[in-house]
């Protein structure tokens, strides 16, 4: 940030030096790239789409990084697993054409349960509402399934404030369910 203030104040100076009518023509070329960078940078382009086969390898970089933290060791091969055979719907989010999350859904119970699946985030890309953005398309993609009469998503004591805060009511807990430490929080979506 400091070598942009450090830019910033090298613009200002030259601006003082140039005649007035160049100062206007200066002033409208940095609104118009101060716009801009606020533009790609303030309000970055954020997109969801379907998952890739070869989105794979940046998914499972993805799940290392969330590890330990919010995943056990040993659920790698589960990810591998389930992304290979048990797909329903599954999605992966870019920013600025970068993929930093993803997230999925599964029907069970002949379709009238719709289950939030597998999301997570590039640590550095949480906290900024992306994941938010990623669990409302999904909450949409269910609700637009009129099979689906209950949405619930089975997570851990490390990522259940997130879902809370999101609108889903804690139901259930199974000590160790995932792995040691990694307890099962069944939740339910309240709209």
């Amino acid at each position: 940030m400091s070598k942009h203030l450090e830019n910033f104040n090298q613009l200002l100076f030259i601006c003082s030096q140039i005649s007035r009518k160049s100062q206007q023509v200066f002033a409208d070329l940095l609104a118009f790239f101060l716009q801009f960078a606020q533009n790609r940078i303030m309000k970055p382009n954020t997109k969801i789409r379907p998952y890739s086969q070869s989105d794979q390898a940046i998914l499972l970089e993805l799940l290392r990084l969330n590890t330990p933290k919010y995943f056990a060791p040993e659920e790698e091969a589960e990810f591998i697993s389930y992304l290979a055979h048990e797909i329903e719907q599954y999605f992966v989010v870019e920013l600025n054409d970068e993929i930093v999350g993803c997230g999925g859904i599964n029907l069970v119970e002949n379709g009238a349960v719709g289950r939030i699946s597998w999301d997570m985030l590039y640590p550095n890309s949480q906290g900024k509402g992306i994941g938010s953005k990623l669990l409302q398309h999904r909450i949409g993609v269910l609700k637009s399934n009129h099979t689906v009469k209950q949405i619930v998503v089975r997570t851990s004591q490390h990522v259940y404030p997130f879902y809370e805060k999101n609108g889903f009511e804690l139901k259930e807990i199974k000590k160790d369910y995932w792995a040691d430490g990694f307890d099962l929080y069944l939740m339910e979506y309240q709209p």
